[in-house]
């Protein structure tokens, strides 16, 4: 969405979506977070359970992490033909020669996936430390919201919403290398969204500021790797 054809990053778009994004944030908390929130409660299900057991950062790091892990142990030989070749072994240096590293296809781009979904998850906790947004228990079992920054409780980390940022993240990367199937992906990806807030775990601007997260870092990732 914020790449050119040379896969660089539009600045000017980001900056622009950034500030409808925020605008939207602000409006959502003010306004149209509560009555939207209820009315989406009406269809969690089982497809919203299974999305809370299934698209967590932790399910998306662990899953990956060992499908890299299986798929270079089957290259071995050839990945440490690569690192035994490089003159220096500082994570600069890795970083530089990861394509010769990485060089299977599904290899690399296990490695992009898992990169773009590390990343958004590093700033989605910070985000959600940073903001301290109570989570939509609160409202449903006492008619409270509000905002308590600067806390790691997660009862007061639902903005952004990390199952969100996760999968769209991994789901938008996986559309930027494989264009063909970019409608599939983003289609599940605004469906985990959705469901997220009818599992009653965020409001609306939760999942929109985390939809927003991964599909930036996502395409950082892609312009970097």
């Amino acid at each position: 969405m914020f790449l050119n054809k040379n896969n660089q990053i539009k600045w000017k778009s980001v900056i622009w979506a950034t500030c409808i994004v925020i605008a939207l944030c602000f409006l959502g908390v003010f306004w149209f977070d509560v009555p939207l929130f209820i009315f989406m409660r009406r269809f969690n299900g089982v497809i919203a359970s299974f999305v809370d057991n299934v698209f967590s950062l932790k399910i998306w790091l662990i899953v990956l992490g060992i499908a890299l892990a299986i798929v270079y142990i089957l290259n071995i030989k050839n990945g440490i033909k690569q690192i035994s070749g490089l003159k220096k072994y500082f994570p600069y240096d890795l970083w530089k020669n990861r394509k010769k590293i990485f060089h299977n296809e599904l290899l690399f781009t296990l490695f992009s996936i898992f990169c773009s979904v590390l990343l958004a998850g590093i700033i989605g906790w910070i985000l959600k430390v940073v903001i301290g947004r109570m989570r939509p228990i609160f409202l449903e079992a006492l008619g409270l919201t509000g905002f308590y920054p600067f806390t790691t409780e997660w009862a007061f980390n639902s903005m952004p919403s990390g199952h969100t940022v996760a999968s769209f993240a991994g789901l938008v990367m996986i559309g930027l290398i494989y264009p063909k199937y970019k409608w599939l992906t983003w289609t599940l990806a605004i469906l985990i969204g959705l469901m997220r807030i009818a599992f009653g775990a965020h409001f609306p601007t939760d999942v929109l500021l985390g939809a927003f997260i991964g599909m930036i870092t996502a395409d950082f990732v892609k312009s970097k790797i």
